[in-house]
């Protein structure tokens, strides 16, 4: 890791990889990121090619030099570790134990998962499928970077768009050290958690402390929803131009709870929008907060 984390905005972007792993790195530190998510490989393929060992170590040593602090990984889209059908679970899980080995080679600190779909079967089946995998996968692979749970819209049969159903998944895994939780803005709005003024803001997140606890919380992905509260449909849109709108980001930009949590835009992509965005999160930054930003890059987004 290269900064402190410690009282820092930890804010990024998710960083595409086209270009190379390690370039990821520079182009966060280009815009000023103190945090990013990337794919370690095409996230649509179940496997990707092995890590060239000169790749593993220009990618740590870059890390290592730069402004970047915690770095995730999110997971290829074609999992599904809570499948009824038992050929596409056995292949899931063997790609997650293959997606934390390529983390965990890396050095990164977190890798993102869609907890699974029950398709033809109960969510209550598909939680227990999602648990068994993966202790499966901690049993058969010991991994420094710890696996986090993305909180779903609740589109067609994803499970995860309820506290109470992560809740169920982390009560059942073996070892709780390993896994956490990623809380994306637009999916919880559209499942239905309003966070869009302080009321509203101040509900969801006790609930999220009782139901599923603080200590859980790894990871935040930064996204305006482009769909009404409840509509359970994953549309990201900019920040401040969809429902939540700036106050539900206000509120959240300056939460006491939430300093030291990485969070990451996954907003319509473009280097130049991504400044967008991150121009318009340290700007919502309120005055008694701004030695969050001062000694990090991210000071050059804020308004004179």
């Amino acid at each position: 890791m290269g900064i402190d984390s410690k009282e820092k905005l930890l804010l990024g972007a998710h960083m595409l990889i086209a270009d190379g792993l390690s370039n990821s790195i520079e182009k966060g530190e280009e815009l000023g990121c103190t945090t990013i998510q990337i794919f370690t490989k095409s996230a649509r393929q179940w496997k990707g090619r092995a890590l060239e060992l000169e790749k593993i170590k220009e990618f740590k040593e870059k890390h290592k030099k730069s402004f970047i602090g915690p770095i995730a990984a999110h997971a290829s889209y074609l999992l599904n570790i809570g499948s009824p059908n038992e050929a596409t679970q056995h292949r899931s899980i063997a790609a997650l134990a293959d997606e934390l080995s390529r983390c965990d080679q890396l050095g990164i600190d977190f890798l993102v998962l869609h907890p699974g779909s029950a398709l033809d079967n109960s969510q209550e089946e598909c939680i227990k499928t999602i648990t068994h995998s993966i202790n499966q996968v901690f049993d058969s692979i010991e991994t420094k970077t710890k696996l986090l749970l993305e909180t779903t819209a609740g589109q067609g049969t994803n499970v995860g768009h309820t506290f109470e159903q992560l809740a169920a998944i982390i009560k059942n895994i073996h070892d709780k050290s390993r896994i956490g939780v990623c809380l994306d803005t637009c999916h919880i709005y559209s499942a239905g958690y309003d966070i869009s003024t302080p009321k509203a803001y101040e509900e969801v997140w006790a609930k999220f402390d009782k139901i599923i606890g603080h200590k859980y919380l790894n990871l935040i992905h930064l996204n305006d929803s482009a769909t009404k509260l409840g509509s359970k449909k994953d549309r990201h849109a900019h920040i401040g131009e969809g429902e939540i709108g700036l106050e539900g980001f206000r509120l959240l930009i300056n939460d006491p709870k939430l300093v030291n949590i990485p969070k990451v835009l996954e907003t319509p992509k473009g280097i130049i929008e991504d400044a967008a965005n991150l121009t318009t999160l340290v700007n919502l930054v309120d005055t008694k907060n701004k030695e969050l930003v001062l000694n990090t890059p991210l000071k050059k987004y804020l308004k004179n």
